[in-house]
């Protein structure tokens, strides 16, 4: 796979950011990588959500309530899982990221990679449930923006 690195200044006063660079073909070689880490970030998210709505609830039925109101016993451990469920979440995306992945919304299983069109920099977009990475938008543009590849070459 030929991966390209770019260091990217975004200004004189902040240091240079490290992308990954990918080909359509790379892109789509690496979703066999990580289709099922990003399934499994996607059901903790959901799961993480899931507990926010219960904590929320909690809070309020547990207002000057005893420590040891079952309530309150449930918040706390729900707290506790809440905590390391989203320290799974963030080691997950840090492991994407470190493959050269944009993480940019779990709830869709969306992510982006770092490609170029000619000389401008653009994101090649994906899903879960697309086959391969089939759209691609400006790095402004988010998912509203997407515009099919007709062929892998019209971007490489």
């Amino acid at each position: 796979m030929r991966l390209r690195r770019l260091r990217l200044a975004l200004t004189h006063d902040t240091p240079p950011v490290r992308i990954t660079l990918f080909t359509v073909e790379e892109a789509n070689q690496l979703l066999g990588e990580i289709r099922k880490p990003l399934e499994r970030l996607c059901a903790m998210k959901r799961e993480f959500d899931r507990l926010e709505t219960r904590i929320s609830v909690l809070l309020v039925a547990t207002s000057g309530a005893d420590a040891e109101n079952p309530d309150a016993l449930e918040l706390k451990a729900l707290s506790r899982k809440r905590l390391r469920l989203g320290e799974m979440i963030g080691s997950g995306i840090m492991r994407l990221e470190e493959q050269g992945v944009v993480v940019k919304d779990l709830d869709k299983g969306l992510c982006d990679f770092y490609a170029l069109n000619g000389e401008r920099l653009i994101f090649l977009c994906w899903h879960l449930g697309e086959a391969t990475v089939s759209h691609w938008h400006g790095l402004h543009d988010g998912f509203a923006g997407r515009q099919s590849i007709k062929n892998a070459e019209e971007l490489d």
